[in-house]
């Protein structure tokens, strides 16, 4: 965690003590306490307890980041208990609303100070002990999904086989350091929209800047959960969303040209209605690391290659192979049974135009059983050479199975900008680290000055799919940055296909 991030959480975090001053101010000199003692952090909530005769060794569970910032809350509703604030919407105000509420409190003529004592001996009913008791849940399990674990569902087979559609996981927060919310104000267990109304399920009144506690790095072959890159702005639509991102759109549209494309969508807005989120209310996608910070990768016929060197398929990784047989056709239910082929999908098994010739979607351990049987003669790669892939330009002719070579961004490392660079790293320059990036008269000018190399302040990683020919990735998107890095997806604890699939539960991802 840099200093300039500390330097942030102590400003929230002071923010947050003093904010109610004036009012507590008032209120200290009605329970015959000095009021300058309200406008010293720490000091004042110390005599907060100290009035309200709870423990006062609540004091220094403020000084956690966020953590605090939720006990200094809960300081406030036991403070102004001890001015007869039992009410369930009066210690919201004080939680929520301090620095309204408290001069509000000061200023009353009818606020009186009751002391710890008289406040002991007021009993909740019921019905509030178990608003209290949910209040409490709640808290307590957004603090553990924000900085311990989140629960998370696989909704599409781009990870297949290594993970299949209903696999529920738990995704580790601390595998790479807890990243503090940069939208906090947010509704509890629902990630970006409010489901009925289809709204957003947070406000953007308070945005914090990045920060990562216990940084960790992501390591290659890592499965890991993250915010997808291009989620930033969305067609909000059922169609659309994530499943048809709108860059895909605008290109798609303007026939290659985004900004022909981009100027259809905005002169549009009821077919086309548009949805922005913050970084870290995109989208979740959960990908495989296939190259790191430093890296340059790059794909030779399906086979990928990290600073030079061939690297091996996931076990359970899926490509696009032709199976040529000695002429007996290729059964389905013994693909399925044999070689572990869920056909799904027609294009997971069908005929070439070639005799004794199969189009198979396959694993690893398939290929080399099919040709240990002597079931095929042959099996190559079926190469991906048409589907558009990032990044959209005539200056460099990737496809999806050959690609590359591509350089990773690294922190503090610096390329020299030229028509390739600018376009491969535009977005990462402009929209991931938020740099005003322009190119005009032949020059490269960065927040209004003109440049001839950047360096970059963020690591980049590259995401790809298990299942490589039915996978929405990096290929498609480019870099993924350290700010939208979500957590390390660690154990299937439930899947659910026909039924509970009972060989998946408690297992460790690979």
């Amino acid at each position: 965690m840099s200093a300039h991030h500390v330097f942030v959480l102590i400003l929230v975090q002071l923010f947050l003590l003093l904010s109610p001053s004036i009012g507590v101010y008032k209120l200290f000199e009605k329970a015959g306490v000095p009021g300058w003692k309200a406008f010293v952090p720490l000091y004042n909530t110390w005599v907060m307890m100290t009035l309200a005769e709870r423990p006062r060794h609540w004091v220094f569970w403020q000084l956690i980041p966020v953590v605090g910032w939720f006990m200094t809350m809960g300081i406030y509703v036991e403070y102004v208990k001890v001015y007869g604030k039992f009410h369930f919407y009066e210690h919201a105000l004080a939680s929520l609303f301090p620095l309204a509420y408290f001069p509000y409190l000061g200023w009353d003529a009818k606020t009186k100070y009751i002391g710890g004592a008289a406040a002991r001996k007021h009993k909740k009913s019921k019905t509030r002990e178990w608003i209290d008791a949910g209040v409490f849940a709640v808290v307590a399990a957004t603090l553990i999904r924000t900085f311990v674990f989140e629960a998370y569902v696989i909704p599409t087979g781009s990870m297949e086989k290594t993970l299949l559609v209903n696999d529920y996981l738990f995704v580790s927060k601390f595998a790479y350091g807890p990243r503090i919310p940069m939208t906090p104000l947010s509704i509890p267990f629902v990630h970006n929209t409010l489901p009925l109304v289809n709204r957003k399920s947070y406000v953007e009144w308070i945005e914090l800047p990045y920060v990562r506690w216990f940084e960790s790095p992501v390591k290659r072959e890592d499965v890991v959960v993250f915010n997808f890159p291009e989620g930033d702005t969305l067609i909000n639509l059922p169609a659309y969303q994530s499943a048809d991102p709108y860059y895909d759109v605008i290109r798609r549209l303007g026939n290659g040209n985004s900004d022909s494309g981009r100027q259809i969508v905005l002169g549009d807005p009821d077919q086309y209605p548009l949805i922005l989120h913050p970084p870290d209310k995109e989208e979740n996608y959960i990908k495989r690391c296939t190259a790191i910070a430093g890296d340059t990768i790059q794909l030779k016929d399906q086979v990928i290659y990290i600073n030079g060197k061939a690297q091996p398929l996931p076990p359970e990784s899926q490509t696009k192979c032709i199976v040529k047989t000695h002429g007996q056709p290729l059964d389905e239910t013994v693909m399925q049974d044999e070689y572990n082929l869920d056909i799904t999908d027609p294009s997971e098994l069908s005929s070439t135009n070639n005799p004794n010739e199969y189009q198979v979607l396959l694993t690893a351990a398939a290929r080399d059983k099919l040709l240990k049987n002597g079931v095929a003669v042959s099996i190559t790669p079926l190469l991906d050479s048409t589907t558009p892939v990032w990044p959209y330009s005539p200056l460099v002719s990737w496809k999806v199975d050959n690609y590359g070579p591509l350089f990773i961004p690294k922190r503090g490392s610096t390329i020299q900008l030229n028509p390739t660079t600018y376009t491969l790293y535009q977005r990462a320059i402009r929209v991931y680290e938020g740099n005003k990036f322009e190119f005009h008269d032949g020059k490269y000018f960065l927040n209004d000055q003109e440049v001839h190399s950047y360096t970059f302040r963020y690591n980049y990683y590259w995401m790809m799919g298990d299942n490589r020919h039915e996978s929405q990735d990096s290929r498609f998107w480019g870099v993924v940055p350290e700010t939208m890095i979500v957590g390390e997806a660690s154990l299937i604890w439930m899947s659910w296909g026909k039924g509970i699939r009972w060989n998946r539960l408690f297992s460790r991802i690979k």
